[in-house]
């Protein structure tokens, strides 16, 4: 216990540690409008498509700044996304199909851009392959200000456009009949996407930050039925699990902070499948013996009652 204090003392892991929990929280609050919308694999593929990004982005510049790999992963993902679109509106290629084109061409890419950096000269010093996987520890003072500033962003427009967010989420049709510009709202969801995965990738990488997006909003699914306190409760989990991950990683050097905290997210994600109110699975077994012992009850009493009128 001591030396978790003595290390939460020391500033780099107190840095890192905001950066975790403001990522988790943007992230989960993002993710909700994800999963209502029945889009979680957009998450996963526009992950996976800001790889390429991010590897021309040091290609053009030779630098490792989060600022030029955000620029880089996000034309990507914008690219992504419209090229998803474009597929799904001019064939009849489904969506489904469609993410999954697109991450495979985009992932595949990014692993060949990756590789021919790591045999170039300058391949030994860009430590990009920690991209896929995260490496919290590798974040330095500026990449934590730049995660800060942006997630409290990201949290800071869906704030605004909640009411927007919302009807697009339930009834883009009806959205639509109000006159809301619901291809704009929709691509301005995408791109917030985008901008939360890329800020995501150094600390939680490529392949698991699509599971930072969507497990803490549908584990946050099972405790409420109103999409404010779904909102706030995905944010929450998502930053306790960003917090437990980090915190474990501190007391561990050998352990990586990203997996620990999708690892954490996914702990939570089971705690509510079985311990939440009215649709976890404990809860559904109580009522189910109440009903029944109710049931059993009911009939020992109408039997009584027959038997004494007889």
């Amino acid at each position: 216990m001591s030396k978790m204090i003595e290390l939460l003392q020391d500033p780099n892991v107190e840095w890192i540690l905001m950066a975790s929990v403001l990522l988790g929280i943007s992230s989960g609050v993002l993710g909700s409008f994800s999963y209502l919308r029945k889009q979680s694999l957009m998450g996963d593929a526009l992950a996976h498509a800001a790889l390429p990004g991010v590897c021309i982005a040091f290609m053009l510049t030779g630098s490792k700044s989060i600022l030029f790999f955000l620029i880089g992963a996000a034309v990507a993902g914008l690219i992504a996304t419209f090229g998803i679109g474009y597929i799904t509106r001019h064939s009849r290629i489904k969506q489904d199909a469609a993410l999954g084109i697109v991450l495979s061409v985009f992932f595949g890419l990014g692993i060949v851009l990756l590789t021919q950096i790591q045999h170039s000269d300058s391949g030994n010093q860009s430590g990009l392959d920690k991209f896929l996987f995260g490496q919290a520890a590798g974040m330095v003072r500026s990449d934590v200000i730049t995660m800060a500033i942006v997630s409290c962003l990201l949290v800071g427009v869906c704030a605004l456009m909640y009411k927007e967010f919302k009807l697009l989420s339930f009834d883009p049709g009806f959205a639509r009949g109000l006159g809301l510009p619901v291809a704009i709202l929709d691509q301005l969801m995408m791109f917030l996407i985008v901008v939360a995965v890329v800020v995501g990738i150094q600390a939680v990488g490529v392949v698991l930050m699509a599971a930072m997006l969507i497990t803490p909003a549908v584990s946050a699914r099972y405790w409420t039925e109103r999409l404010g306190v779904m909102v706030v409760l995905s944010g929450l989990f998502g930053g306790l699990s960003g917090m437990i991950g980090t915190l474990i990683s501190t007391a561990d050097d050998h352990l990586p902070t990203g997996p620990l905290s999708v690892l954490a997210a996914t702990s939570l994600f089971i705690i509510s499948v079985l311990f939440a109110p009215k649709r976890g699975v404990v809860s559904k077994l109580l009522l189910r013996a109440s009903v029944k012992r109710q049931a059993q009850a009911d009939m020992e009493k109408r039997t009584l009652e027959r038997g004494g009128t007889a």
